[in-house]
């Protein structure tokens, strides 16, 4: 599995070198968009709409757009400085809650830990003090330039940090439109609308669940691929300069010709009659 994180977490007096791998994958289907006359790949490219031309990688800087059509530009050597002076820090556990206190909205993304280099006892020891006292540690980690808030709980024997969204990152709940604000539903209704919740009680097995969609697509996909409706990119054409050299030229040719008028016409036939 793929480590994206090293460093150590703490409790107390307590440090735990460890790993992040993700745990979770998109597995999404990318469709890739195509020029319909040809089947090429579309090419999306970095222009600049001043210049009217293609930048490099190079030539781009990164800024912060502090009112409408106003910049601060960020150095990239600062930037790196502050990434570097955040992710050396050891992450710590801040605090330690009861999991049922942290609604489902602010989480965000989950990855597994694992003990780096001789942090095996230390990791069993946070792992079975979690359990033990059925908390959460909440603690701060910057991931990809970010400082993430987040909760590190067991998950099938294994410590699992799920990263969480700041409270200010969560949008007013009372800028919904159009919440009802009272209950108009009759005793019939409710009664009716809680029987049918009971029938649909079960135990979450989240393995029976399937992304249909998904499924059908690719079913859709292999069925054209075996049925050959795929297709290639058009060949580029061979350079064609001499033909179209040429054609330039009779082009040419044929605009500078002298036309003859009909007055000029008339009196060449005139001179033929005579001469017969």
């Amino acid at each position: 599995m793929h480590t994206m994180w090293k460093g150590s977490i703490s409790f107390g007096l307590v440090n735990i070198p460890i790993k992040l791998h993700a745990a979770t994958e998109d597995k999404d289907i990318k469709l890739r968009t195509l020029h319909k006359k040809c089947h090429s790949p579309i090419k999306y490219e970095k222009v600049c709409p001043h210049c009217e031309e293609e930048v490099k990688n190079e030539d781009i800087i990164k800024a912060y757009e502090y009112t409408k059509g106003k910049f601060v530009i960020l150095d990239e050597e600062d930037l790196e400085k502050l990434r570097k002076e955040n992710e050396e820090k050891a992450v710590e556990i801040i605090d330690f809650v009861k999991m049922d206190q942290i609604d489902p909205i602010y989480f965000d993304k989950s990855y597994y830990m694992s003990p780096h280099e001789g942090g095996g006892k230390a990791y069993a020891l946070l792992r079975k003090a979690l359990e033990e006292s059925q908390k959460v540690g909440i603690a701060k980690i910057v991931i990809r330039s970010k400082e993430q808030l987040a909760v590190i709980r067991i998950y099938r024997n294994t410590l699992i940090m799920e990263t969480i969204h700041y409270p200010d990152e969560v949008r007013d709940v009372g800028e919904v439109p159009n919440v009802p604000a009272d209950d108009k539903v009759t005793e019939k209704e409710l009664d009716t609308a809680i029987l049918l919740i009971d029938q649909l009680t079960t135990d979450f097995q989240p393995e029976k669940y399937t992304d249909e969609y998904r499924n059908a697509l690719l079913a859709l996909i292999e069925s054209k691929r075996m049925g050959k409706e795929t297709v290639v990119p058009a060949a580029r054409e061979a350079a064609t300069n001499v033909t179209d050299l040429m054609a330039a030229l009779q082009a040419s040719i044929d605009r500078t010709k002298p036309k003859k008028t009909v007055a000029t016409r008339k009196k060449v036939a005139t001179k033929v009659k005579k001469q017969a």
